[in-house]
């Protein structure tokens, strides 16, 4: 599938009905979830499981699915998220399991994890637990970060390695009463990340 054509299948996945900023929700543009997805399936690692850590309503693990992954396991903490992300995927037609727990209680083994944890914009630190768990649990992971973070990232995951990782824009749509524009285009970075 090109990455257009997920793109536009992508934007009819909903978004969050009471988003949180204490967890920082902010949903994946489809742009940004179909660029990163892409880039997967062309590295040949959405074919076995696919683990998408910090899932939210499903937009990486339903286009994961749509890519053709054998198995793919979205997981998040808020069970409102889980429910509109299950109903994505109903509407999607596609199987993925949707399952709610901390993150640091992921079980279990993937090919693959994608996620978009968040940025540490609310308490500093944030995405920490993500990487983790998605190194303990997986071979190769893409994650997106803010703009920077190469150093920090290249230190914090010990003994895995960075292979690739490339900056890309992230339209950050309105969510919260702090944000004073409609849309604001930040710079982030996605790395994919081997064990």
């Amino acid at each position: 599938m090109k990455q257009r054509r997920l793109e536009i299948l992508l934007e009819q996945v909903e978004g969050f009905d009471s988003p949180s900023a204490a967890l920082e929700q902010y949903p994946t543009p489809a742009v940004l979830a179909a660029e990163l997805l892409h880039f997967a399936y062309m590295q040949g690692d959405l074919e076995d499981t696919v683990f998408d850590l910090g899932c939210g309503t499903g937009i990486l693990a339903i286009g994961a699915k749509l890519l053709g992954a054998e198995k793919v396991v979205g997981f998040d903490l808020d069970n409102k998220a889980l429910e509109i992300a299950r109903k994505n995927a109903e509407k999607m037609g596609v199987d993925v399991e949707f399952l709610h727990c901390e993150i640091s209680e992921v079980q279990g083994h993937a090919h693959t994890t994608v996620m978009n944890p968040p940025f540490g914009a609310q308490a500093k630190g944030n995405d920490r637990p993500f990487l983790l768990s998605a190194l303990k649990t997986s071979d190769v992971v893409y994650s997106i970060h803010n703009c920077g973070s190469h150093d920090f990232i290249e230190k914090f995951i010990g003994d895995a390695r960075i292979s690739d990782w490339y900056t890309t824009g992230f339209p950050l749509k309105r969510t919260f009463k702090f944000h004073k524009k409609d849309v604001e285009r930040i710079n982030v970075e996605v790395y994919r990340i081997m064990r």
